[in-house]
C-alpha cells in the first residue's frame, strides 16, 4: 500500500472538485478539434488527455491540455523574472534578447495553441501539470554502463522497470559485459556473454505497462566488443529481442579498416590498452554482415560513435561522456541523463502554403526557436519538480528500504544529472510538409538549400537563447570554454556563426 501524506490528500480533495466529461463528450469535442479526424482525436484521448483517479476525463480537447502546460511554463518563467540579476550584463544579450517581451503564460499558450508553433511532446503533454499521474517528464533516459556481474545486470534490469513505469524510454549499452566463453568465478565456470542478456531486458520492456503502450528500449554495443557479430545478427531471428531496438557504436578505427579492407581487432574491456580478450576479423566482411542484416530487418542501427562524441557539446566534458542513445537513436547521452522533448512545427511558419506566393517566415521562426529554447530550460526545472514528487512517493511507500534502494538511487541520479547538466532537446516536426507547402520537391537542390538555411537560423536562435540564459540564469555546473572548444560542433559554430 501507498501512504498518502496530508499534502497529497489536499491535492486529491482539490482535484476531485474538477469538472469531468463523459467519453462521448470528449470524443465529440476532440474529433471536432481535429477537423473530423477520429484517429487523431482518439489518440489524444488515450495518450494525453488528463483523467482523474476514477478514470474520468477532466480535459475536453487539446486546448485544455495546452492551457494546462502553459500554466506550468508560465509559473517557471515568472519565478525566473524575480531572480534575474544581470549585474550590468544586459548589453551582452543578443539583439532579440534585449528587445523581447517577457514570456508570460498567455504568450506561452499562444505558441502552443492548436499545435501552432511549439509542441511539447510525449511525456510532457501527458504528465506536465497532471496531478493525477505520478510520471516523469523525460521522454528518454540513458542508464549508466552495466557493471560486469550478475548483480550489475539485475540492477540495470530493475532500473529499466522503475523508469518504464514512469513513462520513460531507456537506452542501455552492454559493451561492459564480458564476451561469451570468458571465465567467471561461479558454478558455471564461463559466461554466456553479453548478448545472452538482451532478451532479459527485452522482456522487461514488454512486461511493464504504460497505459496501453509498452516501454521503449535501445540496446547498443561497441564494434570493439568480441561478441558484436552475435549482437548484429540476433534480430534476424524475429522471435528474439522483440521489445528493443538495437544499434552498433561504430568507431573511426573500424570504418578506416573497412575502407582499407584490412583486419580489425576486437578487444575486451573495449577501452583497455591491455585487454583480457582479443579477436581479429576482416573488417569489410563484418561490415557486409551489418549491411545485410540492416537490409533484411532494418536493424541494427549504425551510430558513428567517434563522430557523435567529438561533434557533441557535452560528451567532450570529463564526467559527461556519452554511453548510449535514446530508443530512437536521436541523441546520445551520458549514463543517468535524460531528454525532455519540445518540437517546432515548421509547417505553420509557411505563409500562403501550396501557392506560387508561398514563403517561410524566417524572422518569426527565429523568435519561436529562441523562446522554445527558454521553455526547454524551464522544462528542466519542471522535471526536477516531478522527480522530487516521485522521490517523496518512494519515501512514503510501505516497502523495506533495501527493496526500494534501486528506485531511489535511479531517480536521485537523474535529479543530480538534470540539475547539473540541464540537457535540452528542441527538435522540429513537419519538415516534409513545410518543403511541400513551399512548392519544392523534398530531394531538390532548392529544398536542401532552404532546409540548410532554416537549420542555420534555428541553431543561431538556440545559441543566442542559451547564451542569454547563461548571463541571466547562470551556466551549467562545470562550464569551461576551453573544453567547449574541443567540440567539433563549437568549432563549426566559430566558422558558420562567428557572432
Amino acid at each position: 500500500m501507498t501512504t498518502i501524506s496530508k499534502k497529497q490528500k489536499e491535492v486529491l480533495t482539490k482535484a476531485k472538485k474538477q469538472k469531468t466529461y463523459t467519453y462521448e463528450e470528449v470524443l465529440e469535442s476532440a474529433v471536432a478539434y481535429f477537423n473530423g479526424d477520429e484517429l487523431a482525436g482518439t489518440t489524444w484521448m488515450n495518450k494525453y488527455a488528463m483523467k482523474d483517479y476514477d478514470g474520468e476525463f477532466v480535459e475536453k480537447n487539446p486546448d485544455d491540455m495546452h492551457k494546462r502546460m502553459a500554466n506550468e511554463f508560465g509559473r517557471i518563467e515568472a519565478d525566473y523574472k524575480l531572480k534575474y540579476n544581470l549585474n550590468g550584463s544586459a548589453k551582452f544579450l543578443s539583439k532579440y534578447g534585449q528587445e523581447r517581451e517577457d514570456l508570460t503564460e498567455a504568450k506561452v499558450y499562444s505558441l502552443f495553441k492548436e499545435f501552432g508553433y511549439i509542441i511539447p511532446q510525449g511525456s510532457v503533454m501527458s504528465s506536465l501539470g497532471n496531478h493525477y499521474k505520478l510520471a516523469s517528464l523525460s521522454n528518454c533516459i540513458v542508464v549508466p554502463e552495466l557493471h560486469d556481474s550478475y548483480g550489475g545486470v539485475f540492477y540495470t534490469d530493475q532500473q529499466l522497470a522503475q523508469l518504464f513505469k514512469r513513462r520513460c524510454g531507456v537506452g542501455v549499452d552492454i559493451s561492459n559485459l564480458r564476451p561469451a566463453g570468458s571465465s567467471v568465478s561461479n558454478a558455471a565456470g564461463s559466461t554466456s556473454g553479453a548478448v545472452s542478456f538482451m532478451n532479459r531486458f527485452s522482456h522487461t520492456t514488454r512486461e511493464v505497462a504504460q497505459n496501453g503502450r509498452r516501454g521503449a528500449l535501445m540496446l547498443s554495443m561497441d564494434i570493439a566488443h568480441p561478441d558484436v557479430e552475435d549482437f548484429i545478427t540476433i534480430k534476424q531471428d524475429l522471435q528474439k529481442v522483440t521489445g528493443a531496438n538495437i544499434s552498433i557504436r561504430l568507431s573511426d578505427e573500424f570504418m578506416h579498416a573497412v575502407e582499407a579492407n584490412a583486419e580489425y581487432t576486437h578487444k575486451w574491456p573495449i577501452e583497455s590498452d591491455n585487454p583480457k580478450f582479443t579477436k581479429t576479423v576482416n573488417a569489410k566482411e563484418l561490415w557486409n554482415t551489418i549491411i545485410q542484416c540492416a537490409h533484411n530487418t532494418a536493424e541494427p542501427g549504425l551510430i558513428f560513435w567517434d563522430r557523435q562524441h567529438w561533434y557533441s557539446t557535452s560528451s567532450v566534458y570529463p564526467g559527461y561522456k556519452n554511453t548510449s542513445t535514446n530508443p530512437c537513436s536521436e541523441i546520445a547521452m551520458q549514463g543517468g541523463d535524460s531528454c525532455r522533448l519540445i518540437a517546432l512545427n515548421l509547417y505553420n511558419f509557411v505563409d500562403n502554403p501550396f501557392t506560387k506566393d508561398a514563403s517561410f517566415r524566417m524572422e518569426d521562426f527565429y523568435k519561436a526557436t529562441y523562446e522554445g529554447q527558454r521553455l526547454m530550460d524551464d522544462l528542466v526545472d519542471l522535471e526536477t519538480e516531478a522527480i522530487g514528487r516521485i522521490l517523496n512517493k518512494v519515501d512514503a511507500d510501505d516497502e523495506p528500504e533495501n527493496i526500494k534502494m534501486v528506485e531511489k538511487e535511479t531517480w536521485e541520479l537523474l535529479l543530480k544529472t538534470g540539475k547539473e547538466g540541464r540537457r535540452t532537446g528542441l527538435g522540429f516536426t513537419a519538415l516534409a510538409d513545410m518543403v511541400a507547402a513551399l512548392g519544392m520537391a523534398i530531394d531538390s537542390d532548392e529544398a536542401i538549400a532552404m532546409v540548410e538555411s532554416m537549420m542555420k537560423e534555428k541553431c543561431r536562435a538556440e545559441f543566442d537563447s542559451s547564451i542569454d540564459m547563461s548571463l541571466s540564469r547562470g551556466s551549467f555546473v562545470g562550464f569551461d570554454s576551453k573544453i567547449e572548444k574541443t567540440s567539433e560542433f563549437v568549432q563549426m559554430l566559430e566558422k558558420e556563426l562567428p557572432d
